[in-house]
């Protein structure tokens, strides 16, 4: 049965774009028919152009609004056209669309990659978790990237008829230990203890939290300094913010030097599914410090620590703690290499969710006889 699947994305850079991009490559390898409906610019389209997915303009902003009936209408458009066996929505504007345009018509597999409702507060966190407990009827699988995801999900009722945990993976060959000095020569960096945060410039990034640390860290770690790396909406926020020994620098395609000139990796989110960045330290051999969020304790295990969310004291501490004793960081570097080989593997992730959506159509009672819903059965039950 060759599969036809859409899979629909709103972020088009980032973690949500990288695990998409190498999803969508890998179920193309083995023959499947694959489809992308994304905005028309980014890193993701880039990065598919030379491949044979096929990608398809959606044009939807990143977070609810007026505009979220029409990129509904024009999702429903679209996959009327494509008729796919199967539709994968990535992320919670996806999932919002996606969910109103189709509302069950298809098989539907949603993977939130963090939860909506914690960037919201007040009534709209109500409401966003209401949604997210009704929407759930158009939801044949929920994918989650952490045990945590889901648990985080159920406590708050929101369950689907069948849910799987997937978590993320990262190429461990290519994410591997290297030579930390080579790496700061050839990043124009000087030595001395140093600690890594990069990533999207956002507020569920928490960069804000890790730079309201560091002058705690620098009390205890005379000359100890912090390379923050990433592009972001709150990129002109934390340039005027920078206290001694921080450095904001852009993002990059390859972070891999990155990871190699770093003693250690901080990753202060304020919430997440689970975090990419935390695996790709591991994977590099590097210790990680962090907030207690989603997926994070989960991720590195004994290869780092953990804190109370929002907690800079706690967090000062740790960084601190590893910067003055690099045997520990060290020693935890090392163990998180193993554990991103043994639990992180990307081929892993991969085939995981590829047999979890086989695993769906081999469930699903929608007419699917060929190995592909006829289009006259799809504008049917889309309704013309």
């Amino acid at each position: 049965m060759t599969v036809r699947i859409l899979h629909v994305s709103q972020p088009v850079d980032a973690g949500v774009a990288v695990v998409l991009a190498d999803l969508v490559e890998h179920q193309s390898a083995l023959g499947w028919e694959v489809h992308v409906a994304c905005p028309p610019v980014g890193w993701l389209v880039d990065r598919l152009a030379n491949s044979d997915v096929q990608v398809h303009a959606w044009e939807a902003s990143r977070t609810p609004g007026p505009s979220s009936l029409s990129e509904a209408r024009a999702l429903r458009k679209l996959a009327r056209r494509i008729a796919p066996d199967v539709v994968h929505l990535h992320s919670a504007k996806a999932g919002l669309a996606g969910r109103l345009a189709l509302r069950g018509s298809v098989p539907t597999v949603f993977q939130p990659h963090a939860w909506s409702f914690h960037a919201a507060g007040g009534s709209l966190h109500r409401a966003t978790v209401l949604w997210e407990r009704l929407a759930m009827r158009w939801t044949d699988l929920l994918i989650a990237v952490s045990d945590d995801e889901l648990a985080d999900g159920a406590r708050r009722g929101i369950r689907a008829r069948h849910s799987r945990v997937v978590s993320n993976g990262v190429d461990v060959r290519r994410f591997s230990p290297g030579d930390r000095e080579q790496a700061r020569d050839g990043l124009g960096l000087s030595h001395g203890p140093l600690a890594l945060c990069i990533g999207r410039l956002a507020r569920q990034k928490g960069q804000d939290l890790v730079i309201e640390a560091w002058p705690r860290v620098r009390a205890s770690v005379p000359g100890a300094r912090l390379a923050i790396v990433g592009d972001g909406p709150e990129r002109a926020a934390l340039k005027i913010s920078l206290p001694p020994g921080v450095s904001l620098h852009p993002g990059v395609a390859e972070p891999t030097p990155w990871f190699a000139a770093a003693d250690l990796v901080v990753l202060p989110s304020r919430w997440e599914g689970m975090a990419l960045v935390p695996l790709e330290a591991m994977a590099s051999a590097r210790s990680v410090v962090g907030f207690h969020v989603s997926g994070v304790a989960e991720s590195i295990g004994d290869a780092g620590a953990t804190v109370p969310v929002e907690d800079v004291e706690a967090l000062a501490d740790e960084i601190a703690l590893r910067l003055t004793d690099p045997a520990l960081a060290a020693q935890e570097g090392l163990r998180g290499r193993q554990r991103a080989v043994e639990k992180f593997d990307r081929g892993r992730a991969l085939a995981d969710t590829t047999q979890a959506t086989e695993e769906l159509l081999g469930l699903s009672t929608s007419a699917i006889s060929t190995g592909e819903l006829r289009r006259e059965d799809l504008d049917r039950r889309l309704g013309g």
